[in-house]
């Protein structure tokens, strides 16, 4: 009997990775099988760290319970459509409709769709490095090709849009623009969103806006919704209950279209062809959305000094404040920090070696700032998700770690 060959994945997978729940997810996963208590910070999850979604969101879904048992319409059940549509209007973008929203599990789903709706191969996609690696996997998974632009640290992690520009070709179809940011935190300016919008339109591409952070703010720092800039681009914004309403597992998110629908009916039926064929979204969750988005916003508070969310914040940034290894710019937005480490104090430091020592030493699960498709090795991410007392005992974690790697002989260059 001849030996059977090995079952080999697709080989569109050669170039698709998502390390926040790769190697390294697995290697903790594997120790807390052996006893061992995983700090992750790897993932921004706010109902581990035990944010809980807001009452009236599970109380709308509770009563809706006998609604929910059939499939809905594969744009999602009309009152949560019809909330996003209201949010949207009452930021100014009033040429939105019901027709014009899709809710999906999770923004997640709906960037794959959308992407699947609008590429054919070998169209470009222009997304910011660091990126949230979902939009370069679903890129190169629907035959599109990634093409990133920089957002440089020393310019607060904001792309200049005059590098972004120098991107664009013929085969640009669409630029992504993530804000606020996930993994940096940063939240663009009106100046850099503006531009950015002026490009979309004068090249006619398609605004791909992830706006999943949208009232995650701190201080002094403003949201502006990209659909309010764009004039002649179809502009798609996406958002869900993940993050703001801390509804991770309930598995709803949105993506809002608006600007040049006389030009994309043919794009919003794809869209509804793509919808159709996953039949609908998750019914129960779909509830809470009208109470979510027209009720009381809690995160304002969260995100205000003496909430939580903003005092983990600041114990974050006192503790690379406190460290002789570490930098960052302090987020402005969002839930995470991309922290840069002194490679004049530790020459050989290597991001993936670094998280990897930092989990089996300190039990403390960090993802690799290159896993965010970047050409340098030496950021990490972080959650701030955790209360300030943990963060504090975190830093002090990954201080004892890059104490260890500063004692260490250099490497010797091979030959």
């Amino acid at each position: 009997m001849t030996k059977s060959a090995e079952i080999e994945p697709s080989r569109q997978l050669r170039d698709v990775r998502y390390e926040i729940r790769g190697q390294l997810a697995r290697r903790a996963h594997e120790m807390e099988l052996q006893g061992y208590e995983i700090l992750s910070l790897n993932i921004g999850n706010p109902g581990l760290f035990g944010f809980r979604t807001p009452e009236t969101m599970r109380l709308a879904m509770i009563e809706n319970l006998n609604g929910s048992e059939a499939y809905c319409g594969q744009k999602g059940i009309f009152p949560a459509r019809e909330a996003v549509v209201m949010q949207q209007q009452s930021r100014g973008v009033m040429d939105v409709t019901a027709e014009h929203v899709f809710i999906g599990n999770g923004v997640s789903e709906l960037i794959d769709l959308t992407l699947r709706a609008l590429l054919n191969a070998g169209d470009e996609v222009l997304i910011p490095s660091p990126d949230y690696p979902l939009w370069t996997a679903a890129t190169t998974l629907n035959g599109g090709k990634a093409v990133y632009y920089r957002c440089d640290e020393a310019n607060e992690f904001m792309p200049d849009p005059d590098e972004v520009a120098e991107l664009i070709t013929p085969k640009t179809r669409a630029i992504v623009i993530i804000n606020p940011n996930n993994p940096t935190g940063a939240v663009y300016s009106r100046e850099c969103l503006t531009e950015l919008a002026a490009l979309a339109d004068r090249h006619d591409l398609i605004v791909l806006s992830d706006e999943i952070y949208d009232q995650m703010v701190y201080d002094d720092a403003e949201f502006i919704p990209m659909a309010t800039l764009c004039e002649s681009a179809l502009c798609g914004t996406f958002s869900g209950l993940s993050k703001v309403y801390r509804a991770c597992g309930y598995r709803v998110g949105w993506v809002s279209f608006s600007r040049a629908l006389d030009r994309a009916v043919d794009f919003i039926n794809a869209m509804d062809l793509l919808a159709a064929l996953r039949l609908c979204s998750n019914v129960p969750g779909q509830w809470a959305v009208q109470t979510a988005l027209g009720g009381y916003q809690s995160v304002r508070k969260l995100c205000s000094p003496g909430g939580r969310l903003y005092e983990s914040r600041q114990a974050l940034v006192d503790g690379v404040e406190a460290s002789k290894y570490l930098t960052v710019v302090a987020p402005k937005g969002s839930m995470y920090a991309f922290i840069g480490v002194n490679t004049d104090k530790l020459p050989n430091f290597d991001d993936e070696a670094f998280a990897l020592e930092l989990l089996e030493q300190q039990h403390v699960l960090v993802a690799p700032g290159s896993s965010f498709n970047t050409d340098y090795r030496d950021h990490f991410r972080v959650t701030t998700l955790p209360d300030d007392e943990t963060l504090r005992d975190v830093f002090k974690r990954i201080e004892t770690v890059l104490e260890q790697m500063s004692t260490r002989p250099p490497k010797l260059e091979s030959a």
